[in-house]
């Protein structure tokens, strides 16, 4: 049981609201369920949700320990009182889950704690009752892709510290197809065939650069694509990853001379279109399994696809999905 004491700045506030500042990963639905059975008591009686609290009044809270530790990556989820999440598929193994953009899908992209799409599943997890994190000794649900903030697409999350290590490895061995759907200013030339150089990443500026010739610290890239239509001097294509570097497919289309719509980073924004990210999506995951895949082989040949992707409705009436 821990004590706190309302001080002259802390009063006015109802007793919710205050629990929410100073006991940030006690979830709401949870707070109001220890109030009702008074586990969080006023004075030492029983008190409502709004209730107002005074200067000198003393709030006893019986509640865990766990709920005073200061936010951090491992109990950020915590923080997350209703999870939001996308899910494409989901078995005992793992969950892929179609990531909207404009979300970090890890605190150090930029974002706050309780934010994150790591975050939103590991909550969805614990409150499904999947994930039961004092009964682990290490390990916690874990992300083996990873998204640009500003791009969406499905990202997998790995239930079981075996479907990890399985999948992380298939990741490293290219057994996964990921395909991506973008718009591009103009008409690739030709309309399909591969992109391949060298990508240069500067992490200061954030932004990587294509040479047709390797120089320190470049990487390998290739990239496939297919052009599915053009109008409107825009084009909806279809890339596949080869390699997996930073930024791959929005310096390689800029560099062919395609920029992808609404990247102002490798491209030009364009005042016709009112796009607040650049219009690409991990839109299609299919498992290629060529080695023993182990407790999640059952996977292989399987695909899967986002639902909608909203740049190609806008643009192109969802044309993609007709051409598969």
């Amino acid at each position: 049981m821990k004590e706190i004491t309302i001080t002259k700045n802390d009063a006015g506030q109802r007793l919710d609201r205050f629990l929410a500042k100073s006991v940030p990963l006690l979830p709401a639905s949870l707070a109001q369920k220890y109030i009702r059975l008074k586990r969080i008591k006023v004075d030492g009686k029983r008190a409502e949700r709004d209730t107002r609290l005074c200067e000198g009044n003393v709030l006893q809270l019986f509640i865990n320990d766990e709920f005073f530790d200061t936010p951090k990556p491992e109990n950020a989820y915590l923080t997350v009182t209703a999870p939001k999440l996308n899910v494409v598929y989901e078995d005992e193994n793992l969950i892929l889950v179609d990531k909207k953009p404009g979300q970090a899908v890890h605190p150090h992209d930029g974002a706050e704690y309780g934010k994150t799409l790591i975050d939103h599943i590991q909550a969805y997890l614990y409150a499904k009752g999947e994930w039961k994190p004092r009964e682990e000794h290490a390990f916690a649900p874990a992300l083996c892709n990873r998204i640009d903030r500003n791009t969406g697409g499905i990202v997998i999350a790995a239930k079981t510290a075996e479907a990890l290590r399985v999948l992380n490895q298939k990741i490293k061995d290219r057994e996964l197809e990921k395909k991506y759907l973008c718009v591009v200013h103009g008409t690739p030339k030709p309309r399909a065939g591969k992109l391949e150089g060298y990508i240069f990443k500067d992490a200061k500026q954030n932004r990587v650069y294509v040479t047709q010739k390797p120089q320190p610290g470049s990487k390998t890239a290739v990239t496939l694509y297919r052009t599915l239509e053009s109008r409107d001097g825009l084009s909806l294509v279809e890339c596949e990853l080869i390699t997996g570097r930073t930024h791959q497919i929005r310096a390689m289309m800029a560099a062919a001379g395609t920029p992808l719509l609404g990247d102002g980073k490798y491209g030009k924004l364009d005042k016709r279109f009112d796009r607040k990210y650049q219009a690409l999506y991990s839109y299609k995951l299919k498992f290629s399994f060529t080695t023993d895949a182990g407790a999640l082989a059952y996977l292989d040949g399987r695909e899967f696809q986002v639902a909608s992707v909203d740049f190609a409705e806008e643009f192109f009436h969802n044309q993609f999905t007709k051409k598969q």
